[in-house]
């Protein structure tokens, strides 16, 4: 979904809009906190194989949960239209990206069966594009508060801004932080900066939701948020976007807990749903015998398969 630059100031805090105010806040888990590196992989499936593609994601994440795979990832798919599959995949830093990729090359050496599931995957043949991205404490709005392991829906909010004008971007987003704190909403959004994997400066702002009716609200705060911002600020917002966006897309995804993989602490509060019943691993069939067993005599049973006797 693609939007003018006029309509981005408002878009960008009337689409993270969702009104809960007066609930009471609980303790946040800190295991399902927004990361500090976010390893994001958008992959594009064939409509003729995105059922195979998904089946074999799924075999090869619960597997991964049995044998505690040496990293973690949020698998959710796209209901805006595309058929996009963002893996979420959580970092404290470069240095443990570092070694969670050694870590990988030994874990598909001592699990041949696992690496089979990634071969058969990738022959799949789908379009990738890999970013990695960096949170911006600064940004955002009530950030501390998200608790990713309640997410359901996710919508992202990815801009593209010309070069030399992020200055200009992270401004317009502090003055939506404060119209939004005026008006008492309770909206979640986090904010990561992309460092890897795209041409042009670029952000991306997340918003977690629990139920896709926090979206009915959305409207509502149109009205109430050009008066908390007051009208020259209002008009502030939209020059700074007109000069500073070069494009902005937003999506809207599912999460798929059958093709993620979390850690236990990330699953406690909702284990069932983030880790549903393991399966036990697929067994090959057992291939008939081409050669007939020998008859049994009295003076000789015969050898059991496989013997050398």
């Amino acid at each position: 979904m693609r939007l003018s630059r006029r309509a981005v100031a408002m878009f960008l805090a009337c689409s993270c809009a969702s009104v809960v105010c007066g609930q009471e806040r609980k303790t946040a888990n800190l295991a399902a906190a927004p990361p500090n590196l976010l390893l994001l992989l958008h992959q594009e499936v064939p409509s003729d194989r995105s059922a195979q593609r998904s089946r074999l994601e799924a075999m090869f994440s619960r597997a991964c949960d049995r044998l505690d795979a040496p990293s973690f990832w949020i698998s959710v798919q796209s209901l805006s239209g595309s058929r996009d599959v963002l893996f979420l995949h959580p970092l404290d830093s470069f240095q443990q990206w570092e070694q969670s990729r050694a870590d990988w090359v030994q874990f598909y050496a001592a699990h041949l069966d696992i690496s089979r599931f990634q071969e058969e995957i990738d022959a799949l043949g789908v379009s990738e594009r890999v970013s990695l991205a960096v949170r911006r404490d600064d940004l955002g709005y009530l950030a501390g508060g998200i608790d990713l392991s309640e997410m359901r829906f996710l919508r992202t909010i990815e801009v593209h801004l010309f070069p030399g004008h992020e200055g200009s971007f992270i401004e317009s987003l502090k003055i939506l932080a404060d119209a939004l704190a005026k008006i008492q909403a309770d909206i979640p959004w986090v904010v990561y900066q992309v460092k890897i994997g795209e041409p042009t400066p670029a952000f991306v702002i997340f918003v977690p939701m629990s139920t896709l009716a926090v979206n009915d609200d959305i409207f509502s705060w149109e009205q109430d948020l050009p008066g908390a911002e007051g009208e020259d600020t209002a008009e502030h917002l939209q020059q700074m976007a007109r000069e500073s966006l070069a494009n902005t897309e937003s999506h809207l995804y599912l999460v798929r807990p059958d093709m993620s993989h979390v850690s236990h602490e990330f699953s406690d509060g909702d284990p069932n749903f983030w880790r549903p019943g393991i399966a036990s691993d697929p067994k090959p069939e057992p291939k008939p015998d081409p050669k007939p067993p020998k008859k049994a005599t009295p003076e000789r049973k015969s050898a059991p398969p496989n013997s050398s006797l």
